[in-house]
């Protein structure tokens, strides 16, 4: 496992993280409130849960067409995102609770979504959050197959139209990820991972086994033997529901990362990055569409990159309010506060950016 220590370049760096703290506790301190969730947060999963499990109750109990049926998978890929981006997220970051046992009953719905939550918090906790956009570090900008999205990933052909067919590999995220769940933590187990975290593999296998054994059969086998519909049908079903949720999982987080203007910093020999951890947030994360109250409320606050990645522990329902002491403090600074004032603008400059890493001498950030 690569040492990576993040060295900031001047004393500007180095008081603006510590400004930065101190603003944003300054302000949950005369506010007097918690930095978890609120009842926004409980209404959330309340909707995101019942999205994704009514409209499965309802195809196993009342007879209908397929088409109705397929409808209701779409309702429920929609839910199984918004379970993922507003409960499980916040809840495996600590952030949904003060209680421990709360954060980890609705961590758990990962378990309900096909995941494995030791996996997530290795991928996303440890290695995205402190590595954020290094290649070879950060597993959500891997470029593999079909898709290049980093700058120091090899180049090949297929790449050169996937600002085209990206969103369509982006929609197979769920469900690849219940398979890919195995060889990943043979990874982290190959490269101590497991071991550090004092997490024993061979009871992890066993869980990942049994839980995947059970989402399956709830999931494919009970609307097989309860319903009249053909086990192919049921198989559509099941793969448009995690198709709609891969697909919106995957554009909401790349939207924040892989976008003009991100940067994909690599360690110098030594291992170092050359700044401050907070500064190298900054500069590898964007936000976009601040002020759409909708998409705040289904994403999780996962437009809200930049207040996540420097405070996580925080819930999602704050960032609205603390990312304009963030950006205040940013520009004090004279640091660059990447924001995207919509969700088309930062979609199009998502795909613009699939675009520039997909041709040669393009992959290079511009700004």
């Amino acid at each position: 496992m690569k040492t990576i220590k993040f060295v900031e370049t001047s004393e500007v760096e180095h008081q603006f993280a510590i400004a930065l703290r101190k603003n944003v506790n300054a302000y949950f301190k005369e506010k007097k409130i918690s930095t978890k969730g609120n009842l926004t947060l409980a209404l959330q999963t309340i909707v995101m849960l019942s999205l994704y499990i009514i409209p499965f109750i309802i195809i196993l109990v009342i007879p209908m067409n397929g088409w109705i049926a397929l409808l209701l998978t779409i309702i429920m890929g929609i839910g199984v995102a918004g379970t993922g981006m507003c409960v499980m997220h916040d809840s495996i970051h600590g952030s949904f609770s003060n209680k421990k046992w709360l954060n980890k009953l609705f961590g758990g719905t990962l378990y309900l979504l096909g995941g494995n939550v030791f996996n997530w918090k290795m991928q996303h906790n440890i290695f995205h959050h402190a590595y954020t956009n290094i290649n070879g570090l950060d597993e959500d900008i891997d470029s593999r197959g079909p898709l290049r999205l980093s700058q120091n990933a090899p180049l090949h052909k297929i790449h050169h139209y996937q600002y085209i067919h990206a969103f369509f590999f982006y929609g197979l995220l769920t469900i690849s990820k219940m398979f890919k769940d195995f060889t990943q933590l043979a990874e982290y187990n190959k490269a101590g991972v497991t071991q550090k975290y004092n997490v024993k593999p061979v009871m992890e296998y066993w869980r990942m086994v049994i839980v995947k054994i059970i989402y399956l059969f709830v999931s494919i086998g009970l609307p097989i033997i309860i319903t009249d519909f053909k086990w192919w049908q049921v198989a559509i079903g099941f793969f448009m529901m995690h198709w709609v949720a891969g697909c919106i999982l995957s554009t909401v987080f790349q939207m924040a990362h892989v976008v003009q203007g991100t940067e994909q910093p690599m360690p110098d020999a030594n291992g170092v990055i050359h700044h401050d951890w907070a500064v190298h947030q900054l500069r590898t994360t964007s936000d976009f569409a601040r002020n759409n109250l909708f998409l705040n409320w289904y994403v999780g606050g996962l437009n809200f990159q930049i207040e996540h990645h420097l405070f996580p522990q925080i819930s999602h329902v704050h960032y609205i309010k603390i990312s304009p002491i963030v950006e205040r403090t940013a520009h004090e600074f004279g640091l660059t506060y990447n924001l995207k004032p919509s969700f088309g603008s930062a979609l199009v400059s998502h795909i613009k950016r699939l675009k520039e890493l997909g041709v040669k001498g393009k992959g290079v950030q511009t700004g």
